[in-house]
């Protein structure tokens, strides 16, 4: 790829943001995770051309920033649709229908695991994925679009959810900010939410999330407060 041809896809405002990250950090090199976002905010995945750009603005080698890339799930090396849909389909949702929810829309969209349902990046097309635990076991089955939760899924809600986005609708999460897109939430991941102040209202622990809490505040109940000299036991001697 010639320098022209990076510089059309990642222009003077990505590199300014690719920057701004930078100065985060005491090293650059550990700004690599949010820029990799970055990249997805501009391209929908993480291209080779994306591989190059933040080796080049990290001075890394190409080989370092692949082995990152390639390794966490959330940075994705095919183009994602305008919405990722992710079900959890470990232990516990998958016992309270998360299999289910996933195979009914795995149906539905003709496609699956990391697959594109329509022309990727255009309005209404839909990457699915199946997605290890989403952390809300209290309120499984749930899923995720664009990681905004959807909490107490069925495969019939699960399945008017998806043909709604493929309408072009963006209905409310159960909780966290407004629904967006994949590209405008990935450029959050990187750390950037211009004109997006009003995310901070939406709802975010939910009743169930915070149940133990409330009984244990009713009931009185209280941990053990650690004393102020409390004896640690001796480390293993090291051979």
């Amino acid at each position: 790829m010639t320098q022209a041809a990076e510089n059309t896809t990642f222009g003077q405002s990505t590199v300014d943001r690719a920057q701004a990250i930078i100065a985060r950090y005491p090293q650059s090199r550990s700004a690599l995770l949010p820029m990799l976002h970055l990249v997805q905010s501009v391209e929908g995945y993480v291209s080779q051309d994306g591989i190059r750009f933040c080796a080049g603005q990290l001075d890394l080698s190409e080989a370092e920033v692949s082995a990152v890339a390639t390794f966490y799930t959330m940075y994705k090396r095919r183009p994602c649709g305008e919405h990722l849909v992710s079900v959890c389909t470990n232990t516990l949702c998958a016992a309270l229908g998360g299999d289910d929810i996933y195979s009914t829309l795995k149906s539905h969209l003709g496609v699956g695991h990391e697959e594109t349902a329509g022309e990727p990046g255009t309005p209404g097309s839909i990457t699915l994925e199946h997605a290890e635990c989403l952390a809300a076991c209290d309120l499984g089955p749930v899923l995720q679009v664009n990681y905004e939760f959807y909490d107490n899924q069925t495969p019939e809600k699960a399945l008017q959810l998806v043909k709604s986005l493929q309408a072009g609708e963006k209905p409310a999460p159960t909780r966290g900010a407004p629904l967006t897109d994949f590209k405008q939430a990935e450029l959050q991941l990187a750390g950037f939410f211009e004109g997006r102040d009003a995310d901070l209202d939406g709802p975010s622990a939910a009743p169930e999330t915070l149940r133990g809490a409330q009984i244990a505040k009713d009931r009185g109940w209280d941990a053990p407060k650690m004393p102020a000299n409390a004896e640690f036991p001796a480390l293993p001697e090291k051979k």
